[in-house]
């Protein structure tokens, strides 16, 4: 009996939770597929994880890559220089001298223009009936000057002729008096001859008969004289009358002229035209806008377009008092663009301000270009040098180039200057020969290559073969 009981002890299920030894444990599914599952994520998203892991554990630096530069540029670091900008000495913003609506425009911007071409024009059609009543207006007084003129040339003809009759008739009146004269004394003669016994009555008879017709030829010739004399006299005065009318309408004329002219300067003034020959660099309105000289905001514009005259482009620089010894008006000096630091520009110092920037402690100095191009355009940046060590070099047979990298990326090192090269994310110190240095440039003799990557101001705290985070990459 013990025995079977023993054997059914034997049949019971151990629930203690303990294996019989020699048997392996099972391991949940659930935790294979997890950590499955994190190896597949940890594997699809290891670079962004370690590049995390890098921001968090590694100094991140700034870097520019070098790159080889002309002689020509390069020599702007040694000597005297000075930054600037591309200036015209002649620049002009065109703007219609009466407010109306464009209704013509002539250019755009880099249109090449002469003096006196018209840029734009506004609407002006009131003004051109002004001008048209204006000029008719002078046309009606012309007509009423020659009128007058020619009325007193045709009295003044008048006047003469009554003055011939006149003339005339005192010669008559002279001639009767002479006759008058003679038959008196014929008559005198027959009253003494008849007193006589020499002349018979009758020859007395005809004596006074023709004393009394040369008293009547007298007495008409006076008449005849009056006459003439009073129409001379109406003659004159109608010669002075017009000769006030003609001096009234010429006295008009001068100012119906200036009527006109001041219409045809109102008119003028809807046409803008260009001062000078030159360039136009900004359009500054359209057809349909409204411009006014006197704009200051609003819904109109104030000017047109802007030009400038190419032939007046120079280089503004503001040039340290320090060095306002090397600028001497007349000297030459070397102009380089930004944009074509490979190319130099001979230039002569035209001005030097006669005032200082007191802020700034510079002083502006304006060179002017030899041979400008038409790669020269306003407001480029421009820097000028002013040493005698910055001389023409041809351009067929170009000097080796060279290297300018900014002067705060050269570190000191167990007292070797040098630079931080990048090769991939580690720092390599590399020492380097510098020449000079100026406006925060400095020339790397040797220790660099074209290509090279570096440290732009690398920290005290960085090292030689330091991994390091590298800003945009």
């Amino acid at each position: 009996m013990s025995e079977q009981a023993a054997d059914l002890h034997r049949l019971k299920i151990d629930r203690s939770g303990s294996a019989p030894r020699g048997r392996k444990t099972r391991f949940p599914i659930g935790w294979t597929l997890f950590v499955v599952v994190v190896a597949v994520l940890v594997w699809l998203f290891r670079e962004p994880l370690l590049r995390r892991v890098d921001r968090l554990r590694l100094e991140s630096v700034r870097s520019f890559v070098v790159q080889k530069t002309s002689p020509l540029a390069a020599s702007a670091v040694s000597g005297t220089a000075a930054n600037g900008y591309i200036v015209a000495a002649r620049r002009a913003a065109l703007s219609a001298d009466t407010p109306g609506r464009i209704v013509e425009m002539n250019v755009a911007e880099g249109s090449v223009v002469k003096e006196g071409q018209v840029i734009a024009r506004l609407y002006s059609d009131e003004y051109a009936a002004a001008l048209r009543r204006a000029e008719a207006d002078l046309l009606a007084q012309q007509a009423l000057v020659d009128g007058a003129r020619t009325r007193l040339e045709a009295q003044r003809a008048d006047l003469a002729r009554l003055s011939a009759n006149v003339a005339q008739a005192e010669a008559l009146l002279a001639e009767a008096l002479a006759g008058e004269k003679l038959a008196k004394v014929k008559a005198e003669r027959a009253a003494k001859l008849v007193a006589d016994k020499v002349w018979t009555v009758q020859q007395l008879d005809d004596a006074n008969a023709e004393l009394e017709r040369a008293n009547a030829t007298v007495a008409a010739a006076r008449s005849g004289l009056a006459a003439n004399q009073a129409a001379s006299l109406q003659g004159e005065a109608a010669v002075t009358a017009s000769e006030a009318a003609v001096r009234e309408a010429e006295a008009r004329l001068p100012v119906i002229a200036a009527e006109r002219d001041q219409a045809k300067a109102t008119f003028d003034k809807t046409a803008v035209r260009a001062p000078f020959d030159g360039i136009v660099v900004l359009k500054d309105a359209e057809v349909g806008e409204v411009v006014s000289p006197n704009s200051q905001g609003g819904n109109s514009r104030g000017s047109v377009a802007t030009m400038v005259d190419w032939a007046s482009l120079e280089a503004q620089v503001e040039l340290a008092e320090t060095n306002l010894s090397s600028a001497v008006v007349g000297a030459s000096a070397a102009i380089y663009l930004d944009a074509y630091p490979d190319h130099r520009y001979e230039g002569v110092v035209q001005r030097i301000w006669p005032t200082a920037n007191r802020q700034k402690a510079t002083v502006e100095v304006r060179i002017g270009f030899v041979a400008p191009d038409e790669r020269l355009r306003p407001e480029m940046g421009v820097r000028v040098v002013f040493s005698p060590k910055a001389t023409p070099q041809s351009d067929t047979a170009p000097a080796p180039e060279s290297i300018l990298i900014p002067a705060d990326s050269v570190i000191t090192i167990d007292g070797r200057r040098g630079v931080f090269v990048l090769e991939r994310d580690v720092l390599r110190f590399a020492a380097v020969e510098l020449g000079d240095e100026r406006a925060g440039r400095v020339l790397v003799k040797t220790g660099l290559n074209d290509g090279d990557r570096v440290v732009a101001a690398p920290k005290n705290t960085l090292a030689d073969g330091q991994r390091v985070l590298v800003e945009g990459q």
